[in-house]
Order: C-alpha cells, then sequence, then structure tokens
C-alpha cells in the first residue's frame, strides 16, 4: 500500500533539494511525478528552488481554500507518462489540515506514493497546522539535519529582519523580501538570541 511520508528540517536541511534529488529519480526509470507547492510561498513563484541553485517546475500550485485532491487529480490526468507513482509536495507546512487529509486520501485510495517536505515549526518554536496534521497521519517521519553556525545541530528557526534577530510578527513571513532572512540554530544559540532580545519564547 502507498504511504504519506513527511520529511522535515530546519532551515538549510535541503528538503527543497532532497525533493528535485528524488523527483529526478523517479523520471530516470521512467515513473510519473507531479511536483505541488502552496501559492502562499511566494519564493521561486512557481518554481521550486533549492538553495544550491537547483529548481524544478510545481505542477500544480495550490491556494489555502483548494481541494488538494480534485486538483492533483486534474493535474494527473493531464500527464503524457502514466500512471502517476509519486506526489512531491514542496514546503509542505503551509498546506491546511484538511489537505493534509486529501493527501492520505490519495495515498490510501489511489494507490500514490506522497512524500512531503517542510518545516516542524515557526520562528517562535510552534508547530505550522499543516506539519502537526502530518505527524498526526504521516506513515513515515525522517528528520534532515543541518548545522547551526557553533557546530551543533540546528532545531529551531530563527527569523531576521534587517540582520536582527525577531520573535513577534506574523507567522508566515516569506524569505522573498530583502530584509527577512532565517537562521537555522541549536537550541542553545536560539536561546541565546532570546534573551538578548529580551524575550520569553522558551523558558
Amino acid at each position: 500500500m502507498s504511504k504519506l511520508h513527511f520529511k522535515y528540517g530546519a532551515m538549510n536541511s535541503g528538503k527543497s533539494d532532497t525533493l528535485i534529488k528524488t523527483a529526478f529519480n523517479y523520471a530516470e526509470r521512467g515513473l510519473a511525478t507531479l511536483t505541488v507547492k502552496p501559492s502562499i510561498d511566494t519564493k521561486g513563484e512557481d518554481w521550486v528552488v533549492a538553495r544550491g541553485g537547483a529548481s524544478r517546475r510545481v505542477d500544480v500550485l495550490v491556494a489555502e481554500d483548494d481541494d488538494l485532491r480534485t486538483r492533483i487529480t486534474a493535474a494527473a490526468d493531464e500527464l503524457e507518462a502514466r500512471p502517476l507513482h509519486c506526489v512531491l509536495v514542496d514546503e509542505a507546512q503551509f498546506l491546511t489540515p484538511l489537505q493534509v487529509d486529501q493527501l492520505f486520501l490519495i495515498a490510501k485510495t489511489e494507490g500514490i506514493s506522497v512524500i512531503c517536505y517542510g518545516l516542524r515549526t515557526d520562528f517562535l518554536t510552534r508547530e505550522f497546522p499543516g506539519s502537526r496534521r502530518l505527524f498526526e497521519l504521516a506513515d513515515n517521519f525522517e528528520k534532515l539535519p543541518t548545522m547551526c553556525r557553533c557546530g551543533s545541530q540546528a532545531e529551531f528557526n530563527c527569523r531576521t529582519v534587517d540582520g536582527r534577530p525577531v520573535f513577534s510578527g506574523d507567522q508566515v513571513e516569506i524569505e522573498d523580501r530583502a530584509e527577512v532572512r532565517y537562521e537555522s540554530l541549536c537550541g542553545a544559540c536560539f536561546m541565546q538570541e532570546q534573551e538578548r532580545a529580551g524575550v520569553r519564547v522558551i523558558g
């Protein structure tokens, strides 16, 4: 039976790069895939763009109120190479819980593997609703590691504006504006930054 997979990690853990490589591996074997991305992620517009420079065109750019199962079924009907073997989802944390349910149904009722890539938590260490639902439903989880500036494994995403860490604001702030950036930090470095800013996100 096909499975719903969730591969997650902090920023810079190579999630998009892994998606692009996975799509290539399927194509190399003559197996059809569809690439999905939430439209709220405006970085790269209708492309999945990895930090290393690799990119892949998105087949389904999904809005918050879209029925994802319907959108994927319609896109699969237009594939030249059939049947559809795998759905690859970038920035899956931005999906709604209902859309994650729809991906689960695609895997379990239509026999199509679904691999989601995304963040676990936001810059305030809180789970994204889409990620929470993936942890509730996914058959498999894989943590993609990345490194903090101190050399330890990074767990958290620190938002900076004009180079300064910030601990307030909307949950979603896409890194397509020049002043907004994210840094992957270990727990100790994240705590140091919150102390410097005089806030308590943890503790």
